[in-house]
């Protein structure tokens, strides 16, 4: 039985090149290439819809890169094995090889090819290894990856309003509705730092979304004595007023407009 195998690269003479040499090595390796595309998202939805055995992924393309194509794909149920396709320096092929995924170097020769192939089949997608390699590189998710109701989805970063741990989930506030991930809040901080300001222990708020900030009033109590009092961020897209945390406003009050 042949393997089914999709091909992912933003250059057309790229893709009909893989396809060659996929023909080319067809007696050593029989596959069946499902689809040839040339994004990340086009990627994702023939993933999805077309559930390749092997994905030959370019990592240099615009938009959504291949790195984070593949960390999309890990948290699927069932992910693809990918073998990266990279013109990348020596510095990014070390990475590959000290965490054991495959890559080809381009421009690509059909026994290379041969060989990975035989290889992804044997091996596992590491979704751990993913990670580091992500990190190693620099690599930066556009998107985070949503499960809801058995469907694999994706929220743009840049939509994101702000970031709350609540319990074992954090929810991720766009204009338009609310996505929960299992996601830790500290590891998105990691991630998309700069992005975001830390307001309180549970809350990220991205700093283009900041309004402004408001003091309010500590209430009074039987006796006549009022509280301190609290920050608040206002903020562009939505009504929501979040709390700033006695901890945390001096560091928001000198960073979040910066």
């Amino acid at each position: 039985m042949s393997t089914k195998i999709l091909i992912v690269d933003d250059e057309p003479p790229a893709r009909v090149r893989m396809q060659q040499l996929l023909a080319e090595v067809g007696s050593q390796f029989p596959s069946q290439v499902v689809d040839a595309v040339g994004s990340g998202q086009a990627a994702l939805e023939a993933v999805d819809r077309d559930a390749p055995d092997i994905v030959l992924l370019d990592i240099s393309m615009p938009g959504m890169n291949g790195i984070e194509v593949a960390r999309h794909l890990a948290a699927r149920e069932h992910p693809p094995a990918v073998i990266f396709v990279t013109a990348h320096d020596e510095h990014a092929l070390e990475a590959f090889e000290v965490r054991a995924l495959d890559y080809l170097l381009k421009p690509v020769r059909a026994d290379r090819l041969a060989a990975s192939l035989a290889r992804a089949k044997r091996l596992a997608q590491n979704e751990p290894r993913l990670e580091e390699v992500a990190r190693a590189l620099g690599s930066q998710r556009t998107h985070l990856t949503i499960s809801e109701r058995g469907r694999m989805s994706l929220v743009p970063v840049e939509e994101i309003v702000f970031l709350r741990a609540e319990l074992k989930y954090v929810t991720i506030r766009t204009p338009q509705r609310e996505h929960l991930t299992e996601e830790s809040l500290t590891s998105l901080e990691e991630e998309f730092g700069p992005r975001f300001v830390r307001i309180h222990r549970n809350t990220l708020v991205a700093r283009k979304s900041i309004r402004a900030f408001e003091r309010v009033r500590g209430s009074v109590d039987g006796d006549g004595e009022g509280g301190e009092g609290h920050w608040e961020v206002l903020l562009k897209e939505l009504p929501d007023r979040l709390p700033i945390s006695r901890r945390q406003w001096p560091l928001v009050k000198q960073t979040a407009l910066a």
